[in-house]
């Protein structure tokens, strides 16, 4: 490999958030506990990227910023490059962030009370989003085989056919089942959204992160029908790793639409980025595709390690191979914890820090979302502690 993913930064003493979190937690762990939590990455940061950014910094005046054309024309391309979807540089509305973005979706496009449906186990700020604004959080949880997610279609049309519910808040890639969901998938549910006159909010923030075999499709581009109809939010966060920058590009072909959501952003004065996140987020799509193709193989690799570890030696644990994201979603339901109690064994027992699955929804009790965006030699020690634990508890 031509990029470095075998180095673990130091990033205790960088302010990153993961870190504190679970140092509070436990002050004493060592310095070789990395937390499998947050969906950022534990790899160094691509050179393009670094050295780019100096000679920016050399030049550049930090003022207020807007998006550049040269910004626009990087978007662009890379969308066209990795989805083969076009896009126009007046659809584009940049956002500190996709939560942001989706929090003012849902406060802009619903009234009070009016229901907004998601499909658990999910991402909890969609739970947050209708809860903490005053709309109804209508849930239409996604059937699961033997591990495998699928869309519960009957009982989401039958939801979509309520005149109350005006709004279908979906993740694509999925946040933390791993789904990349089937172009056939989306145009079944594109049609129920279209014939019951909803709108779309789509979170594709890891739409570059897809696994080899699968292919990513953007929702919007299904029909023209469904994109007038659609809010699409994407960002080079979580594909080279720049959570930090808070640059989000928000998808809005609908001229209305798109007026509505800028509204919405001036009424809580979020209409500023930083002009450190546009030139990075312009480097990364025009300079890092080889660096995110090789990511994207470590994780590959990463995700088979932990599936034959739990095949191997302990079978009744499900750790399914995931199709996009770089989250595996593992079932320990047979372990007979409750989700408390599961919390504190891998907390205490095996220092692992996971993300618990019961933040995702009562769907996700039981279950942990780890992290595999971590060198391979940090990923096996803390399999190894795991390991350690489970045989203290007897556990086959």
């Amino acid at each position: 490999m031509k990029y470095d993913f075998l180095t673990n930064p130091d990033r205790r003493k960088q302010g990153s958030r993961k870190y504190m979190v679970m140092y509070n937690k436990n002050p004493h762990l060592s310095k070789d506990i990395i937390p499998l939590s947050v969906a950022d990455m534990e790899f160094v940061t691509p050179p393009e990227i670094r050295e780019g950014l100096k000679d920016f910094l050399d030049e550049v005046v930090l003022g207020y910023s807007a998006p550049n054309d040269e910004y626009f024309k990087a978007l662009k391309a890379f969308m066209h490059r990795k989805h083969n979807f076009k896009i126009e540089n007046e659809w584009v509305v940049n956002t500190n962030g996709v939560v942001l973005a989706f929090f003012n979706c849902v406060r802009e496009f619903l009234k009070e009370d009016q229901g907004l449906i998601i499909m658990p186990p999910v991402y909890p700020p969609f739970f947050n989003s209708a809860k903490y604004q005053g709309r109804k959080l209508v849930e239409c949880p996604l059937l699961c085989e033997d591990g495998y997610y699928t869309i519960n279609y009957e009982l989401f049309e039958k939801l979509a056919r309520d005149k109350n519910n005006k709004a279908l808040l979906f993740c694509s890639p999925h946040n933390p089942v791993g789904r990349v969901w089937k172009r056939e998938e989306l145009e079944k549910l594109g049609k129920i959204i279209v014939k019951n006159d909803l709108y779309l909010f789509a979170d594709e923030i890891h739409n570059d992160i897809v696994m080899p075999g699968y292919e990513h499709t953007v929702f919007q581009s299904i029909s023209d029908e469904l994109s007038e109809r659609t809010i699409t939010f994407t960002a080079p966060s979580k594909t080279f790793n720049l959570a930090g920058l808070g640059v989000s590009s928000i998808i809005i072909k609908n001229k209305d639409m798109r007026e509505k959501f800028v509204d919405g952003l001036e009424k809580i004065g979020a209409h500023a980025n930083s002009a450190l996140a546009y030139k990075v987020a312009e480097i990364a799509y025009n300079e890092c595709d080889l660096w995110l193709e090789e990511m994207i193989c470590v994780i590959d690799k990463n995700q088979k390690l932990v599936n034959k570890f739990f095949k191997e030696n302990y079978p009744k644990i499900k750790a399914r191979l995931i199709e996009g994201t770089y989250l595996m979603w593992i079932d320990f339901r047979d372990l007979n914890m409750t989700y408390k109690d599961l919390q504190s064994f891998m907390e205490n027992k095996a220092e692992l820090f996971f993300n618990e699955g019961y933040l995702f929804g009562e769907e996700g009790q039981g279950f942990e979302r780890i992290n595999l965006a971590l060198p391979e030699k940090s990923l096996k020690e803390a399999l190894n502690r795991l390991d350690k634990a489970l045989k203290e508890i007897n556990y086959k």
